[in-house]
């Protein structure tokens, strides 16, 4: 079946509803109970929170450490929501250059 005009002007308005909506939704990581990192589905954030008991003075580098991997853990998150997303109006398909 050859998809014509009208069906990839559909399928073209979904992907835009769904690119739309992701940017409302919201992920949110933990890491060490101490710092959480919200990010919306176009990896946008929009909150950080770092528990006081966290800064130490004598060990940023730890602080910093924890600040990566919840940075890294949202943008999983936000990734798979999208692909979760656009899986359901793909059928499972990968196409390249999305998500």
């Amino acid at each position: 079946m050859v998809p014509n005009q009208k069906m990839i002007q559909q399928l073209q308005a979904k992907m835009m509803q769904i690119q739309e909506d992701l940017g409302k939704e919201t992920v949110e990581a933990t890491v060490g109970g101490v710092v959480t990192v919200v990010m919306t589905g176009h990896h946008e954030v929009q909150s950080v929170k770092i528990d006081p008991e966290a800064v130490d003075p004598d060990d940023i580098e730890l602080l910093e450490d924890t600040l990566v991997a919840a940075f890294n853990q949202a943008l999983e998150k936000a990734s798979a929501l999208a692909q979760e997303r656009m899986s359901a109006l793909t059928g499972g398909m990968k196409i390249p250059g999305m998500f």
